[in-house]
């Protein structure tokens, strides 16, 4: 038995972190397709080192906490765990990039930025919208995908993914360098093209999404097509294919490309 049998779907799975990540969409300055925000990580991180990826991360003890405290002030009716996933996309985007995306208040560069110093600080996106008298806006986030590998032996991710928009075309980021190395916007045709010259490196999971993002050429496309597909919960499995190992994932997701060879396939 090689390693790559440990790969598809299993039923005696490694256990599964809960995560989150957001694809933030602007304007192209240029009048192009609108640019997605794109991290390219650390290479000395043990998952996806030096891959380029969307802003995310896993779910925190205080991310449950806050968004169960969201759901009880506000009344509203939406499943604890994607509460959770949506708190953890807008802190980690926050920390990771010093966006502001998904939250409501007074909110300009300087405030964000010393949101972000405070963030990275305690860790806690409920200090910050206390601090700064912010709330969180979940309408703004999109809910567009949710993987979960089952396999074995294998660090694996329960990670929600959603959409937002930042609207405006000249918007500055930086970079945490704790985790990541580079931040750049692009569209998601160009960041194919980019991984398809070798300048990045992007994992399965990431090109299928682009693929799929690269069908729109702006948010409200992108929003329109993530509302009106019902999220399949994606886990990918093996598949021979004339006799050659493909890595696949549901024809029903939502996806136009829906495997390649696993040979091919950069899965961290």
């Amino acid at each position: 038995m090689d390693d790559l049998d440990d790969m598809g779907e299993h039923a005696d799975a490694a256990p599964a972190t809960p995560a989150a990540t957001l694809v933030v969409f602007r304007h192209d300055p240029a009048g192009g397709p609108a640019h997605i925000l794109m991290v390219e990580r650390s290479g000395s991180l043990a998952f996806a080192g030096g891959a380029t990826v969307f802003p995310g991360g896993k779910v925190d003890p205080a991310d449950t906490e806050l968004a169960g405290a969201f759901l009880a002030r506000t009344g509203l009716e939406l499943d604890p765990a994607d509460a959770a996933g949506r708190i953890t996309a807008v802190r980690e985007t926050l920390e990771e990039t010093g966006l502001a995306v998904g939250l409501v208040g007074a909110i300009d560069a300087e405030r964000a930025a010393a949101a972000r110093r405070l963030l990275l600080d305690t860790g806690r996106l409920a200090d910050v919208l206390e601090a700064f008298d912010w709330d969180l806006d979940f309408d703004a986030l999109v809910p567009f995908a949710r993987w979960w590998p089952r396999h074995r032996n294998m660090r694996v991710f329960d990670t929600r993914f959603y959409l937002a928009d930042l609207g405006t075309g000249a918007v500055d980021v930086t970079a945490d360098t704790t985790e990541n190395r580079h931040l750049f916007w692009a569209s998601a045709a160009e960041a194919l093209r980019l991984a398809d010259e070798k300048a990045i490196k992007i994992i399965f999971p990431t090109r299928r999404n682009l693929e799929r993002l690269a069908q729109f050429d702006h948010f409200g496309a992108a929003r329109a097509h993530a509302l009106a597909t019902p999220i399949v919960t994606v886990t990918p499995r093996i598949e021979l294919r004339d006799g050659t190992r493909w890595l696949m994932i549901p024809a029903d997701a939502g996806y136009p490309v829906d495997g390649e060879p696993l040979d091919q396939a950069d899965r961290a």
